[in-house]
């Protein structure tokens, strides 16, 4: 991609951006504070400011009592985060249906939550000092129990709470007798998307009313019997799953036996992976709170670009930002709060590359592994272009070799290359990427092209469209595959409104390719660049905005609908 390495990096613009974007997630926090009028009883938590100095009364993923920081008393939790959990605490309580409760407490650190499993929830981006967050909820109307939590945020550091109260009438009677574990979790059957699973009864003096799944420390599903079909999973991927059985009181039992299942490879040999990720680039072009494009569009992915070298081997954004504590991960963070999350695009046609810069395959992968522990990624995307990494056969080697080393050490990750393409398929150069791949036994999940900068006046949905089956075709007659499963391994990245060479693909336009990616169940829709998701009708090719007549964050919208 030619265009967007041309328009100067402005760092007032960043700036600019990081305000909005706290700003924005700050009003978000504080929409939630306000509390309506509730019934006030005793704090309902057990152990609530961990004085007993254990964790009693919480399960916790990952976490300590201190002695400080605190903000009350004499302890405190420390969750331990780490770049693949989030450290949480969950507390079972009894409350009284159709009844408004209020939860609160105390957090240090940035990005920690407090909220209800499957209801209300606030959090804060920072609190260098203890800061109060509290939720206001009505429970159900046969509602007997509720499951708080409290957690930190991936790679984030350490957090602290203290002091967690819920306010309001207590329910059940009087039962503090929890029951007895379940026992015998096993899985049953899996698909390339769920994992079903059976188990053993628990006990209770009053008798078990419910069943709670956890996928890992996340709530997957509650049941009343002592089976369960976990759904909504990635393919190829590993989990580890344990069951807590309930009583009408809301006490909760220790965890079952823990059982891993690694889910079936996706349906029809493909690779089970869909992803609409158009980019959004940090380094020009006033780039939006993607908070505000998510909210707006329902855009869940971003590709955010781009990871270079810092020099030698070191992985750094732009080659200038470092992976962790700057501008990117707080974008990150942001995206992930509001539901999305991120794959990072590692290359692209200028600046200074890994792939060129790390001597060995091994140390390649060790510079992407990098990236990959600072955001725990489902997936990584290298943009090989340029005749540095593209076009030179050494390159092309390593970089195929590093992304298989990446797929070995980190079962269930995704790998995507981007390169360049001709009208009807891949260049010489292309060829041989395909080719390689194969011989090498890369694994690769996604070969995504980039249909744009053919010259001007080009027919943009044609020549896609030609493109894409030029390389569905050419993966076909490599790897031995059929339509279908050539299709679920290949991907396209546009460029909306002008392109550098004045081609102009149009919101229609772009709707007739996005439809015509559904209809073939491709694997990956993107578009270059978010930041130019903006009208600006003859304002030729330029860094924040189309060049052409559109609505704001039209491209988006329009990509927000592939689903594969």
């Amino acid at each position: 991609m030619l265009f967007r390495r041309h328009v100067p990096r402005t760092g007032s613009r960043r700036s600019r951006f990081l305000a909005g974007v706290t700003a924005a997630l700050l009003a978000a926090a504080g929409s939630l504070i306000a509390l309506p009028g509730t019934a006030h009883a005793a704090n309902l938590v057990a152990n609530p400011g961990f004085e007993s100095g254990s964790l009693s009364g919480w399960s916790c993923s990952g976490g300590s009592v201190v002695g400080s920081p605190v903000h009350s008393g004499t302890k405190a939790l420390a969750g331990a985060v780490s770049s693949s959990d989030t450290a949480q605490c969950t507390q079972t309580v009894s409350v009284q249906p159709n009844t408004a409760y209020s939860l609160s407490g105390w957090v240090r650190g940035a990005y920690v939550y407090l909220g209800v499993t499957g209801g209300a929830s606030t959090w804060t981006p920072s609190a260098a000092s203890y800061t109060q967050l509290t939720v206001p909820f009505t429970t159900g109307a046969s509602q007997t129990s509720v499951q708080i939590y409290v957690h930190g945020w991936y790679a984030q550091g350490t957090y602290n709470a203290d002091d967690i109260s819920l306010d309001g009438p207590g329910g059940g009677g009087g039962d503090t007798q929890a029951p007895t574990a379940p026992s015998g979790l096993t899985s049953t059957g899996k698909t390339s998307s769920s994992v079903s699973l059976s188990w053993n009864a628990a006990t209770d003096n009053t008798g078990v009313t419910s069943y709670d799944v956890y996928r890992g420390s996340t709530l997957a599903t509650t049941v009343t019997g002592t089976s369960a079909t976990v759904t909504g999973l990635a393919a190829s991927t590993s989990y580890t799953f344990t069951v807590r059985a309930r009583d009408a009181a809301g006490n909760t039992s220790a965890a079952s036996n823990a059982v891993t299942v690694t889910t079936n490879a996706g349906g029809g040999g493909g690779t089970g992976f869909k992803q609409a990720a158009p980019y959004l680039y940090l380094g020009w072009g006033d780039p939006p709170s993607p908070s505000t494009v998510m909210s707006a569009t329902g855009i869940k992915w971003f590709t955010m670009a781009f990871i270079l070298s810092s020099g030698g081997c070191n992985p750094a954004w732009d080659g200038s930002r470092p992976l962790t504590g700057g501008t990117d991960q707080s974008t990150i963070n942001a995206i992930r709060a509001a539901g999305g999350d991120i794959v990072p695009s590692i290359g692209g046609w200028s600046g200074n590359k890994l792939g060129p810069n790390c001597s060995t395959p091994e140390a390649l992968a060790g510079a992407y592994q990098k990236v990959i522990d600072a955001y725990a990624l489902k997936a990584i995307d290298v943009d090989i272009e340029n005749t540095d990494e593209f076009e030179s056969e050494v390159v092309q080697d390593r970089v195929l070799n590093a992304l298989k080393i990446v797929k070995q050490n980190n079962p269930g990750i995704r790998t995507i290359v981007t390169f360049g393409t001709s009208t009807t398929g891949p260049s010489y150069w292309g060829n041989r990427l395909v080719e390689r791949a194969n011989a090498l036994g890369a694994g690769i999940d996604v070969f995504t092209i980039m249909p744009f900068d053919f010259g001007g006046g080009a027919d943009m949905y044609g020549n896609t469209v030609n493109a894409a089956e030029g390389l569905k075709a050419k993966l076909k007659s490599t790897f031995g595959w059929d339509d279908a499963t050539a299709y679920a391994h290949l991907g396209i990245s546009g460029m909306n409104g002008l392109s550098d060479q004045q081609e102009n693909t149009t919101p229609a336009i772009w709707t007739q390719i996005r439809d015509w990616a559904n209809s073939h169940h491709i694997a990956r829709l993107a578009y270059w660049a978010v930041n130019r998701d903006r009208p600006c009708p003859g304002g030729g090719v330029t860094s924040n905005c189309s060049g052409i007549n559109q609505s704001t964050w039209q491209f988006t919208s329009i990509t927000a609908g592939f689903t594969g």
